[in-house]
């Protein structure tokens, strides 16, 4: 149960829903729900929950009490239970459809092949359906007629009223009909013409349990493949942890004893406990099954880590920083329980039109039963006509037509890193034209770094080039550059300026270990120096300074490019000048090159500077650039492109993007980003790759066009099917095996989802801004 923000102070309670089958089942228990005062909720059959929007004032009994009413059983949902279909009631499913199979096939292959029929078989086929028709449908015939009780029909009702009628029939036949003469022989009819009046129906009524017992058997199966990615990810979490004892001891304890601020060692192999800050040790951390990244992530002394991951490295000391329901892991998985709690329209409509169809079939049947009779057909003749009609009718596939696609597809988002925060959100992805980025922290990693060393010379070295072709320069070329960085980041190594550090960093990769410094002194707002390797090394701002040429201009294209250039003087001499700025996430440019790809307008919107935004701008393609906007400027835009007919989508990371997001058809925000983001968001990227965005969008257009899909199935299937029984074309036991055909198919189209690939692609080569991580996306567009 969470409290729900509002003046009416609601809160918001799930229940488990037993002895659902059908859209007319969720429409009763909405219906009985809604009654309270008060009281909103919302059914999903494929998950057999009803999320409950009430007063805190209502009991949950209350709540439970109505569903009971409606002919259902109710109880609350522990907490911290994944979403899905449990698997409880299987074997005893299982060994009624066994015990069933075993007493109709026989009824079956008698009725259907005369020549197999012997002396009094119609007898022996009658012993054998009894109990098919009392105790294998015992459940269709106890929910009919709860259902009866409560005024309401559903599915039960059909395939109970089916049963009923053709054994009936079948009773009536043989006791009055001249059907129990012992020497009786019944060729086998695919339509409603009988032959006669020594005609029985016992094989369409052991046919018809059998196929619907043996239909949802099946389909609770699949069903619960849908939801397996919720349950697997719900799973994850460690069940005990080796936490650090205050005497340095370790102990291995429940995980529920385990609070914010103590530490706990990961040793390899094992999986991160829960959130937490690396204190002690270094290694690698696995995070596909979290957030979908393949390639393992380094960590050390400092760096966050997730619960859930697993340590494919060293051993790790952990000080953890949330626990249960604040971890990560905890917030995924209730993101998406959410969004397979809620229904899309489709879902919506298709449910109101259930509503009303089961009253309309029994009154088609009642129909078809008095036209045959009125036209002079033999009783059994318009009897068979009406049991068909009853037994063919499906809004079990309408009801499944849309829940079942969005658990798949939501489920296998969240494999992939993508939170969805409910199914209108899959609606609004479909229908987004146009999509809006943040520049810093979302297409750009936010942190400072080295793009390029440009010495006096005229030498250079870079990571792909804001400032040059590093590719083209030869080996002595890279001896002065690096020369250069390594002595300057020498000196920067002693500073803590984010300018500093990113010298240090790139020095340390590069050049492996710094010479010792002395003298080392820092001015604040100029720049830091000291004696290196016996050489007077200073590293400060080009602010007034003279220098050569060929520096002076890479002071300037630096600037043009949105970064900061330091000149590294060596004993009073400028040396070089280092471009330090903020470059490209991984995948930026092959994210925007798809989403061109696939239609979207593409928009830079950032409060960050002219240059620094036009030169990210021209290294992505993207020709719409709003630079130097503030929080409510960056509303304003996504407000001028609404007006302007354009579905917008927003992906943004930080406390000033929160209002575009809020304020876009969809939000979309990076789990790395601010709360405030998150929170403003309708969908979360926990991956940090920005490509993440394309995947998503990718998978809203196909579970829509499974929807799609599925509905015209399951409307179509009735359209076409439900006519031919009435016209008598339609035997009875037909009728049944196409009736849970038509649920399979449409649950078993949604199940491909669950396999859905993402697939990658980038084809064009760009040039220009990016460093490091435009040379990667120059390699991953020639592959």
């Amino acid at each position: 149960m969470s409290a729900v923000a509002g003046s009416e102070a609601l809160v918001s309670t799930d229940l488990t829903v037993g002895g659902m089958t059908c859209a007319a089942c969720v429409g009763r228990v909405e219906k009985r729900l809604g009654r309270i005062d008060g009281v909103t909720a919302g059914v999903n059959l494929a998950t057999g929950r009803a999320r409950v929007l009430h007063p805190a004032g209502v009991p949950v009994a209350e709540l439970v009490a109505a569903v009971e009413r409606a002919g259902y059983t109710a109880e609350p949902v522990p907490e911290g239970e994944p979403v899905g279909a449990t698997a409880e009631d299987e074997p005893d499913e299982r060994w009624r459809l066994l015990v069933t199979a075993l007493l109709a096939v026989p009824v079956l292959v008698l009725s259907m092949v005369p020549s197999l029929q012997f002396t009094a078989w119609q007898w022996v086929c009658f012993a054998l359906a009894v109990p098919v028709v009392t105790w294998g449908s015992a459940a269709f015939h106890r929910r009919a007629r709860q259902g009866l009780r409560h005024a309401a029909a559903t599915m039960d009702t059909l395939v109970s009223l089916g049963v009923v009628a053709s054994f009936g029939w079948s009773a009536y036949a043989l006791v009055f009909g001249g059907a129990g003469d012992p020497g009786m022989r019944m060729p086998f009819s695919l339509t409603a013409d009988g032959g006669g009046a020594a005609h029985v129906y016992l094989e369409a009524a052991v046919g018809v349990p059998l196929f619907v017992l043996a239909g949802r058997l099946l389909e609770g199966r699949v069903r619960r493949r849908s939801g397996s990615a919720l349950r697997a990810l719900a799973e994850l979490g460690a069940k005990r942890v080796c936490r650090r004892e205050a005497d340095g001891t370790e102990r291995l304890v429940p995980i529920e004893l385990l609070l914010p601020g103590q530490e706990f060692v990961v040793r390899p192999g094992e999986r991160v406990a829960t959130d937490g800050v690396v204190v002690e040790g270094g290694s690698a951390l696995d995070l596909s099954l979290l957030t979908g990244e393949s390639v393992p992530v380094e960590v050390g002394p400092g760096d966050r880590v997730a619960g859930a991951t697993v340590n494919v490295g060293g051993a790790l000391v952990v000080r953890a920083t949330a626990v249960g329901a604040d971890t990560q892991l905890a917030r995924i998985t209730a993101l998406v329980a959410d969004a397979q709690a809620g229904k899309a329209r489709a879902q919506r409509l298709a449910d109101a039109v259930a509503g009303v169809f089961v009253p309309c079939v029994l009154t088609v049947a009642a129909a078809v039963l008095g036209f045959w009779l009125g036209a002079g057909a033999t009783p059994q003749a318009a009897v068979t006509a009406a049991v068909a009609v009853l037994v063919v009718a499906c809004p079990c596939a309408l009801g499944l037509a849309t829940p079942t696609a969005l658990l798949a597809a939501t489920g296998r988002g969240a494999e992939l890193g993508v939170l969805v925060r409910g199914p209108e959100v899959l609606e609004s992805l479909r229908r987004v034209d146009t999509v809006v980025m943040d520049k810093t922290g979302t297409l750009t990693t936010g942190r400072m770094e080295l793009a390029a060393v440009i010495t006096a010379d005229g030498t250079r070295t870079d990571d792909g080039g804001a400032d040059g072709t590093g590719a083209d320069r030869t080996e002595a070329d890279r001896t002065g550059a690096e020369e250069a960085l390594r002595l300057a980041g020498a000196v920067e190594h002693r500073s803590e300026h984010p300018i500093g550090r990113a010298v240090a960093a790139a020095a340390r990769e590069r050049c492996g270990a710094l010479p010792a410094v002395e003298g080392f002194a820092a001015a604040a707002g100029l720049g830091v120096s000291g004696a290196v390797e016996g050489r007077a090394v200073r590293v400060v701002r080009p602010d007034g300074a003279v220098l050569p040429p060929v520096l002076a201009e890479a002071v300037a294209r630096a600037g043009d490019a949105g970064r900061t250039a330091v000149v590294v003087e060596l004993d009073g001499r400028p040396a070089a000048v280092l471009a330090v700025g903020d470059t490209l996430r991984s995948g930026s440019w092959r994210a925007l090159h798809r989403l061109r790809g696939m239609g979207l307008e593409t928009v830079l919107l950032t409060g960050d500077g002219p240059g620094a935004a036009r030169a990210v701008a021209a290294e992505l393609g993207i020709e719409r650039v709003h630079d130097s906007a503030s929080p409510e400027r960056k509303a304003e835009v996504v407000a001028e492109l609404r007006a302007a007919g354009r579905t917008v989508a927003v992906v943004g990371d930080g406390v000033n993007d929160a209002v575009a997001l809020a304020s876009a058809d969809l939000g979309v925000a990076l789990a790395s980003g601010s709360d405030a983001a998150i929170g403003a968001a309708g969908l979360t990227l926990v991956r940090g790759d920005i490509e993440a965005v394309v995947d998503a969008v990718r998978l809203a257009r196909r579970t829509l066009a499974t929807i799609r899909a599925n509905l015209l199935w399951a409307f179509g299937y009735n359209l076409v099917l439900i006519p031919l029984a009435a016209v008598g074309l339609l035997n009875p036991m037909l009728a049944a095996v196409a009736m849970s055909l038509s649920s399979l198919l449409v649950v078993g189209n949604s199940l491909r989802l669950r396999t859905w690939e993402p697939g990658r692609g980038g084809s064009a080569r760009a040039k220009g801004f990016g460093g490091r991580n435009g040379s990667d996306r120059r390699k991953g567009a020639r592959r």
